[in-house]
Order: structure tokens, then C-alpha cells, then sequence
């Protein structure tokens, strides 16, 4: 049987405002539960222009066409636009994410914060990011999240300490090819790593005349036997690509693809998974360098 467990990645305020409710609806018409991962602090993403000179970034922009992805305004926040607070703009999402029934979990606190200067960050500022993040949540829900999901792909050794206290569920850091018990170096961590498992839609879209349709074809093509887990943005496949989103996800539906959140996965034993490394790696589409598991 296939698989597909979906994982919707909250970056930025419109994709709060919109693209979470967009898919909320969504979900509801096709009877499908996911799991959704918000940024709870301020939306700075105009600070990710310091990406511009990462090799594959500019080319990435151009064509997931990003302004008109994300909003000319999103674009100019925390830079020549105050960073808007993302959840306390919209508290009511999270409740309602909670009230249908789907996994919830955290992004992060400050998105590009992480993305950009995780490995900057002492461990007392990863404690205290994330305790903003998972109190704020409980503030506006009464329930406390149990996963989270990097930013980026973006994790270290010392936030995978931080979440390993935390007792979570399961986490979703990597890129990789199967849920594992993952490792940095000679250190075993006891929290299951659920990692992406296929290429995502800004990643593909563009490339080899992929758009519309197109891309919603190409990743059925690349639903395989057994667990597929997507990673999907509020901000594109809740916005611009909704259609297309809709179309891949009715496509896998009519194929008898079982459409699951991340936590069907986590209730795995720990006993059944197995210990992988995890490291630096590379993504086709993507810029810069990311985690990875390492299977060898």
C-alpha cells in the first residue's frame, strides 16, 4: 500500500491568514487529516535576502515567482515593513486546526531567525525560542504541542538536545527516506525523526517546464510503495498552487494512496525503527545545505 502522510509547513503571515484555512477547507471536502507545523513570532522574511548569495536562490525566486508566491508586502517584512507577530495576528487558526481534528506542531518561533543562524544561536537562545513558541501555543489552545519541524531542514546537535527534553511525539528535521532514531556524531536521540521523503512543489516547479498540471503529475509519479511523506507550504500549495495541490492530492486519493498525518507514522516502536546518522547534505532545487539522513 502507499502511503502519503502530508506535512504543512507555516512560514509567514499570509500564509497563516490564508493558506491555513484554505487547506483547512480543503481537507475537510476530501476528508483528509494533516499535520500542521506554525511559526508562532514575528514574520521576518524580508530578512532572507541575505540568501541572495547562496548558489541556486536567485534562480529559485525566479522561478517560484516568490512575489506574487508570498506578496510583494511579506517580501519587505522586518526590514523596510515592521515584522508583523504572526499567530497573535490570528489566534483563532490555531484553535481551529485543533477543533478538525488535525496533528498540530511548531515551525518555529522567528522562521528566518532559525533558518539562517541556528548554528549561531547558543543553546540558552534555542531553550528560550522554543519555550515562546510551544507556551504561546498553549496560551491560545489550552493544548500543548508534541512535534516540531525545523525550519529549513535547518537542525544541529544542540537542538536536538533541546527537543530530545521536550518529550515529544516525533520531530520532522531532515530530508531522508524512512523514519529513523537519528544520531549527530556519537550522540543516539531518543525523539522518532519522521523526514520529508519526496521533492517539494518549490522545488520542482520551473524546472524541466513543470507548472500546473505538470507538477501535480509528476508527484504522483513519485509516490513509491509503503510511506511517502510531503512536506507542503501554507503559502504556495495553500495559495497560488491550491489547484495544483488539489490535484495531486485527488490523483492520489483515486489511486488508493492512504492520506495520513505524521503522527500514524510515530506510533511505530521505537524498537521497529532504525539508528541513522544525521548530517549535511544537498537537495536538487533547493539552495544551500540542509540535514540529512545518512542510510550507509
Amino acid at each position: 500500500m502507499k502511503v502519503l502522510a502530508l506535512k504543512v509547513d507555516v512560514d509567514t503571515l499570509r500564509g497563516h491568514r490564508e493558506g491555513v484555512l484554505n487547506l483547512l477547507n480543503l481537507f475537510d471536502r476530501l476528508s483528509v487529516k494533516a499535520s500542521f507545523f506554525f511559526s508562532m513570532g514575528p514574520d521576518n522574511s524580508g530578512k532572507a535576502i541575505v540568501r541572495i548569495f547562496r548558489k541556486g536562490f536567485i534562480s529559485k525566486m525566479l522561478r517560484t515567482k516568490a512575489p506574487s508566491t508570498y506578496g510583494l508586502k511579506t517580501l519587505f517584512y522586518g526590514t523596510l515593513i515592521k515584522a508583523p507577530m504572526i499567530a497573535q495576528s490570528f489566534p483563532g487558526l490555531l484553535k481551529e486546526t485543533v477543533v478538525r481534528g488535525h496533528d498540530f506542531g511548531i515551525h518555529a518561533w522567528d522562521h528566518v531567525k532559525w533558518q539562517d543562524g541556528l548554528n549561531k544561536m547558543p543553546v540558552t537562545t534555542i531553550e528560550a525560542e522554543l519555550k515562546r513558541a510551544f507556551d504561546l501555543f498553549y496560551q491560545y489552545t489550552g493544548r500543548r504541542p508534541k512535534a516540531f519541524a525545523a525550519p529549513g531542514w535547518q537542525i544541529n546537535i544542540d537542538a536536538m538536545m533541546v527537543l530530545d527534553s521536550l518529550g515529544l511525539d516525533y520531530t520532522s528535521n531532515t530530508r531522508g527516506l524512512f523514519p529513523y532514531i537519528p544520531r549527530f556524531g556519537r550522540k543516539l536521540f531518543s525523539t522518532v525523526e519522521i523526514p520529508t521523503t519526496m521533492p517539494t512543489m518549490d522545488e520542482i516547479m520551473g524546472t524541466n517546464g513543470l507548472r500546473g498540471s505538470a507538477m501535480a503529475q509528476h508527484l504522483l509519479g513519485c509516490l513509491k510503495e509503503g510511506l511517502n511523506v510531503f512536506t507542503l507550504h501554507a503559502e504556495m500549495e495553500g495559495l497560488s498552487q491550491i489547484h495544483v495541490f488539489e490535484e495531486f492530492l485527488r490523483g492520489a486519493l483515486d489511486q488508493g494512496v492512504r492520506c495520513v498525518p505524521l503522527s500514524f507514522v510515530s506510533k511505530m516502536t521505537r524498537d521497529e525503527l532504525p539508528r541513522c546518522q544525521v548530517a549535511d547534505g544537498t537537495v536538487e532545487g533547493r539552495a544551500g545545505t540542509l540535514a540529512v539522513q545518512k542510510t550507509d
